[in-house]
């Protein structure tokens, strides 16, 4: 593989895993249309849309546990929420992810594209978290929660994302979690999901192994520093932060398919 070329995935890696840890993303969000649209525009040779989707599935395994490991301590885990969206996803994802091999490229860009839209959509939306509640105090509809998580599990299940991108404004505009717990709980959401999502991709063949490796090894080095310097930051700048990554995603994605 020429260095240049692995230095260029390093670099698409570190970004994405870098927001990731920064906003409780598993970071599909941002190296899917990287991984997809940048190494052609170096000459390189394009990846398929089921080659991304695999990398970006095994990616996001790795890189979603070293976020929660930077948020383990303060509190922020809300384990009752995790277990519940957790393993709706987990159901969901599985089904994705195996059936993706099924779908053309075009159809997986498309799903892709509908799953930030509809983040997008639901970020700009004004929300009303209660950022001032402790652990103890939160409280959400649990039938409603398992619903949405295992719709949002099929989507990134054929597209290889965790789901964290759309998770994270579902958990804050819908079932009204603080935003700090929304973050930290949706990277250990991202990482049940991410599970089922590596065995389909793995199960099926759509992972190019070297490829990720990089990505990989890029991310554990900047998911736990975008963890920590999320603490420091004002949340309603990283609800912004995360709006505008989103927003700007979608807009690409559907010009593109267009």
């Amino acid at each position: 593989m020429d260095i240049n070329y692995m230095l260029l995935l390093f670099a698409i890696g570190f970004i994405g895993s870098f927001l990731s840890g920064m906003l409780g993303i598993g970071g599909a969000i941002v190296k899917y249309p990287m991984l997809l649209m940048i190494p052609p525009l170096f000459s390189f040779q394009a990846l398929t849309a089921h080659e991304v989707s695999g990398i970006s599935a095994l990616d996001v395994l790795v890189v979603s546990i070293a976020g929660v490991i930077g948020f383990r301590k303060g509190g922020y885990l809300n384990k009752s929420l995790i277990t519940v969206m957790g393993l709706s996803v987990l159901v969901g994802t599985f089904i994705g992810s195996f059936g993706s091999q099924s779908l053309t490229e075009e159809q997986v860009n498309i799903v892709y594209g509908i799953l930030a839209l509809l983040a997008a959509i639901m970020m700009i939306i004004p929300k009303k978290a209660k950022d001032d509640l402790s652990l103890a105090e939160v409280t959400f509809n649990k039938p409603l929660a398992a619903g949405l998580a295992f719709i949002v599990g099929i989507g990134s299940g054929i597209v290889g994302a965790g789901g964290g991108f759309l998770l994270i404004p579902i958990m804050l505009l819908i079932l009204r979690i603080p935003t700090r717990m929304t973050i930290a709980s949706s990277l250990a959401i991202t990482f049940i999901s991410s599970i089922a999502g590596s065995i389909g991709k793995i199960s099926t063949g759509q992972i190019e192994y070297k490829t990720a490796m990089i990505v990989i090894i890029a991310g554990l080095i900047a998911a736990p520093i975008g963890a920590k310097i999320s603490k420091k930051i004002n949340t309603k700048v990283l609800q912004g932060i995360l709006a505008v990554l989103i927003l700007g995603t979608a807009i690409k994605i559907w010009v593109d398919i267009l």
